[in-house]
């Protein structure tokens, strides 16, 4: 039995509704969320996941520490986002769990934070109902859905039993609109989400981006993706800004992940790694 499958066992055993439906790991097909796990130096990923990682790392040493960059953000951001008075987070594209997650920051905070986790992959779902299983974290909730269908999230009968819409929310898209092709309206599926949430949400996302890549590395690391379960989208700072058009962009803007309020000493790739990170308020 592999680790995946005890993960799945231990969610089932632990009183849940019902049982998670079987799950087909694919792990001779690379993987993004797993090989961003990789990046981040877990466990859980396969040698697909593995070989099609050291291709792109391969391309650039500068991908793992955007990854890790990318996760620091994330806890800075949610914490900043706690500290001013947010006490509900609306996740998308969470990815496999790892340490620092949200509910675990913001929960640090407000206890009483609610965290919706939202993931279109099977995969990432048997990970985060394992984490959470029994471990008591009130007010957080794992559910499938797809973030190219942000009506259906929105209606959503149990991410409205988690999260008041008509109270401010964090909608947290972190390292996953590039995985939105432009045929997909990425600008639309983030401003259907922004406009249904009610003034003092913000908006929190990070974004991949070819913008310090040469050309051959722009054009080989979406093409690793491509024999992948999901697409690569690379956008510049100029397209990623859009994403905020009509929010109030809290200081210091849209930077590279590690400058967005550090709390580490600087170093001297900070204005070179792949990730533009932003926070934005909705007035």
């Amino acid at each position: 039995m592999t680790d995946h499958q005890d993960m799945a066992l231990d969610w089932m055993s632990d009183g849940a509704d019902a049982p998670p439906p079987p799950v087909d790991l694919r792990p001779e097909i690379p993987h993004p969320a797993r090989m961003y796990d990789y990046y981040l130096g877990g466990k859980d990923n396969f040698p697909a996941d593995r070989e099609a990682a050291e291709k792109v790392l391969g391309l650039s040493p500068l991908v793992r520490i955007s990854a890790l960059a990318n996760r620091a953000f994330l806890q800075r951001a949610v914490r900043h986002l706690a500290e001013q008075g947010v006490r509900q987070f609306l996740d998308i594209g969470t990815g496999i769990p790892t340490a620092g997650n949200t509910h675990e920051v913001a929960q640090r905070v407000h206890p009483d934070a609610r965290v919706a986790y939202l993931d279109n992959d099977p995969i990432v779902l048997v990970h985060s109902r394992a984490l959470l299983a029994g471990t008591g974290h009130g007010g957080v909730t794992v559910l499938q859905a797809d973030l190219r269908d942000p009506k259906a999230i929105l209606s959503d009968p149990q991410v409205r039993s988690v999260l008041d819409l008509d109270r401010p929310v964090a909608l947290l898209l972190f390292a996953i609109l590039h995985f939105i092709d432009d045929a997909d309206d990425p600008y639309g599926i983030v401003r259907t989400l922004v406009d249904a949430l009610p003034s003092g949400s913000y908006l929190a996302m990070s974004h991949g981006t070819a913008d310090f890549s040469t050309p051959d590395q722009a054009a080989k690391g979406p093409a690793v993706y491509r024999n992948a379960t999901a697409q690569l989208t690379m956008r510049s700072r100029e397209q990623v800004l859009r994403f905020f058009d009509g929010l109030e962009l809290q200081e210091p803007g849209l930077v590279t992940a590690p400058l967005w309020r550090p709390d580490q000493p600087a170093q001297p790739t900070d204005g070179e790694v792949a990730i533009w990170a932003g926070v934005g308020r909705k007035p």
